[in-house]
């Protein structure tokens, strides 16, 4: 039988304690107890809950249980909505009318703090804390509450969320100043599957549409990639000459205007994707974040880079 009215935040977060920090030293050192105090919140968590949260194999390694993978999530999303809560009580004490959360893949980064920006202008009374990461952290931001909504491509699959599209994301080839391939007219398939084609992590959404675009012109024929962790490291190494990529248009736009890069004309680009406005179907816009949304869908993505050409 669970015990509800007994379990405290305190029993809660010592286990997220343990799971994040491997050890109850190093979980007692973060909560600022001591070892035998966190030993005892967690469990009287499990009492509490009547089953077992935490498992120790013949490696003498602490698992989580199915059920302690549960309490984990829910307490994630508990921790998440409290600190968005804490920033909303925070903004009305300072005499502020309102507060918005806003998620950004790192894409986006390359518009989103001016639209934030001009939002603010003209909400001078509402206060924006703004988060950028990968598709997953937002992702998880968007579904644990920590964020009222978010910006991003490809939304995901879970019917829990809901997406409106704001504009297109045309990804697009892009290679140095002077590149034999950057003639301006469309390049074969042969003569770009002879290219270096630097990459994004596995799993990166722009990864993906590269390489269906280039098994479905070279019908599975082979082709030299370098991975690298961010755009921003995937550009210098264009410029630079290391190698050519398909990349998000947005976030070369400057590139293109100065002219450090070029595009690479081939069959199949540029290919548009949208970006979309995603938020959590089961929590019902704020007047707050209403507004931000009237706002951001009202520009019909003038606020997007432009790219030349």
């Amino acid at each position: 039988m669970i015990n509800e009215s007994a379990i405290s935040l305190k029993q809660l977060r010592a286990l997220v304690a343990i799971t994040e920090n491997g050890s109850l030293t190093a979980a007692a050192e973060m909560l600022g107890l001591t070892p035998p105090a966190v030993s005892t919140q967690l469990k009287l968590l499990e009492e509490n809950l009547g089953t077992r949260l935490m498992m120790r194999g013949n490696d003498g390694k602490t698992s989580l249980t199915s059920a302690g993978q549960e309490v984990l999530r829910t307490t994630k999303q508990i921790d998440a909505s409290l600190t968005n809560c804490y920033e909303r009580v925070k903004s009305i004490r300072m005499g502020k009318f309102g507060y918005l959360a806003i998620g950004v893949v790192s894409t986006g980064k390359y518009f989103a703090p001016q639209l934030v920006s001009a939002f603010q202008k003209s909400n001078p009374d509402i206060q924006v804390g703004l988060r950028i990461g990968n598709r997953e952290d937002i992702i998880s931001l968007v579904m644990e509450g920590a964020v009222d909504v978010a910006i991003m491509g490809r939304p995901p699959r879970a019917p829990v969320a809901t997406a409106e599209i704001l504009g297109p994301h045309p990804h697009i080839f892009i290679a140095p100043k002077g590149h034999p391939l950057a003639t301006g007219c469309d390049v074969s398939p042969e003569a770009l599957l002879e290219e270096t084609f630097l990459v994004r992590e596995r799993g990166s959404g722009t990864r993906i549409l590269m390489e269906r675009l280039l098994d479905r012109l070279g019908e599975g024929r082979p082709y030299k990639t370098v991975s690298m962790g961010t755009n921003e490291t995937i550009k210098q190494a264009v410029i630079a000459d290391l190698g050519i990529a398909l990349i998000s248009g947005h976030t070369v736009a400057n590139e293109l205007a100065d002219g450090r890069l070029v595009q690479i004309k081939a069959p199949g680009v540029p290919i548009i994707r949208q970006w979309f406005l995603m938020h959590r179907r089961d929590m019902p816009l704020t007047a707050v974040t209403e507004k931000f949304r009237r706002f951001i869908v009202d520009q019909k993505g003038s606020y997007l880079p432009h790219i030349p050409g």
